[in-house]
C-alpha cells in the first residue's frame, strides 16, 4: 500500500521536470530566434537596442516605423526604442563643405563644364567669365536629408541661378569690379532659394574666384581699364590742385574784403568828421565872421607856405640887389 501511495509522486515530479525541460527549451529558442532576426535586421552590437553616441557637431535623426520622430542633438549616449520600432542616422551638421564653380582643371570635359558654368551674360548683353566657391553646412538635419532628393546638385544649380540672377543686374563693368556686391547679392538670393525649398542649408560664403572678361575680348578690356585708372588719376590731381587753390583763394577773398570793409569804414569816419567840423566852424563864422574869416585865412597860409618857394627881399633894394632864392639853396644842398 505505503509503493502505491509514493508513485503519485513520483509521477507529478517526472511531469514536472518535463515541463521545465520543455519551457528551457522553448526559451532558448525563442532568444535564439531573436538574435537571428536581430542579425539579420543588420543592427550588430548594441545599436538593435537603440542605443547610440553623438560626437560634437553631429546630430540624430530619429524615424519611428519609417516617419520622421525627433532630431537629437545632445552630445553623448542617447537612446530610443529597438530596431524595428525605431532607427536613427546620423548627419554632420558642423563641417563646413564647398562646391566649386567654373575652377578649371582636369580633362577637357571637366574645362569645358568650368567655362559653362563660370560663362555669364551680364545686364548690357556682354558676357563675364566668373567662377566663384560656395561654402555652406548643414543648419536642420532632417530638411537636409529627406527635404529634397540630390540636394548636392539642387544646391549647385540654385547657387548658379543665384549668381548668374545678380550679374543679369548689373553692367559688364559693375560686375568685374564691384566683386564684393555681387558676393553680399549672390548669398542672401541663395538663402532665400534654399530657405524656400526647404533644403537645411545655411549659406556661409559665396566666394569670387575671378571676375574677367572672355579671353578673346580681355586685351581690350584691359585697355579700357588702364584708361579709366588715368581717367581716375587725373581727377584725383585736379581734386588736389582744386583743395590747394580754393582755401587760398578763398582766404585772400576773406582778407581783401575785410581791407575793403576797414577802408569803407576809415573813409565814413573820415567824412563824418570832416561834415561835423565843417558844422562847428560854420557855427562860429556866424557868430564872429571877421575872426573866423582870419584864422581861415592865416591856416591855410600855414598849410600852404611851407610847400611854396621863398624869397627874401629887403625893402628898397629889390632894384638894386638880386633876390635870395632860398628855397632852391635847400634843394640844391646834399
Amino acid at each position: 500500500m505505503a509503493r502505491d501511495e509514493e508513485d503519485p509522486s513520483v509521477d507529478a515530479k517526472v511531469k514536472r521536470s518535463v515541463r521545465r525541460l520543455l519551457t528551457s527549451i522553448l526559451l532558448v529558442l525563442v532568444i535564439a530566434a531573436g538574435g537571428a532576426v536581430w542579425a539579420y535586421s543588420g543592427f550588430p552590437g548594441a545599436e538593435h537596442l537603440g542605443f547610440y553616441q553623438l560626437k560634437p557637431g553631429q546630430a540624430a535623426i530619429v524615424l519611428r516605423l519609417g516617419a520622421y520622430a525627433r532630431t537629437e542633438t545632445k552630445q553623448g549616449l542617447n537612446w530610443h526604442l529597438p530596431v524595428p520600432f525605431e532607427r536613427h542616422e546620423i548627419i554632420n551638421v558642423s563641417e563646413i563643405m564647398r562646391l566649386e564653380f567654373g575652377v578649371r582643371g582636369g580633362d577637357a570635359e571637366a574645362v569645358d563644364r568650368a567655362k559653362h558654368e563660370s560663362s555669364m551674360q551680364t545686364g548690357d548683353n556682354n558676357i563675364v567669365d566668373l567662377g566663384f566657391v560656395l561654402q555652406y553646412r548643414v543648419s536642420d538635419a532632417y530638411q537636409s536629408r529627406y527635404g529634397v532628393a540630390e540636394i548636392v546638385a539642387t544646391l549647385r544649380d540654385a547657387a548658379q541661378a543665384a549668381v548668374r540672377e545678380v550679374v543679369g543686374t548689373m553692367t559688364v563693368d559693375g560686375a568685374i569690379t564691384n566683386r564684393g556686391e555681387v558676393q553680399i547679392k549672390s548669398e542672401r538670393l541663395l538663402q532665400d532659394i534654399v530657405d524656400f525649398y526647404a533644403m537645411g542649408i545655411e549659406v556661409m560664403e559665396i566666394e569670387l574666384q575671378q571676375a574677367q572678361p572672355p579671353a578673346e575680348v580681355r586685351a581690350a578690356f584691359d585697355d579700357v581699364v588702364a584708361a579709366a585708372q588715368d581717367a581716375n588719376l587725373i581727377i584725383n590731381q585736379a581734386k588736389a590742385y582744386e583743395n590747394e587753390v580754393l582755401p587760398r583763394a578763398r582766404a585772400e577773398a576773406i582778407e581783401l574784403t575785410e581791407s575793403a570793409r576797414a577802408y569803407r569804414d576809415a573813409k565814413i569816419a573820415e567824412s563824418k568828421g570832416e561834415a561835423e567840423r565843417f558844422t562847428a566852424l560854420l557855427a562860429a563864422y556866424r557868430s564872429a565872421p571877421e575872426v573866423t574869416r582870419k584864422r581861415l585865412y592865416l591856416e591855410t597860409m600855414e598849410a600852404v607856405l611851407p610847400n611854396v618857394e621863398k624869397v627874401i627881399v629887403e625893402p628898397g633894394a629889390a632894384s638894386i640887389l638880386p633876390h635870395l632864392s632860398l628855397g632852391n639853396a635847400e634843394r640844391s644842398q646834399p
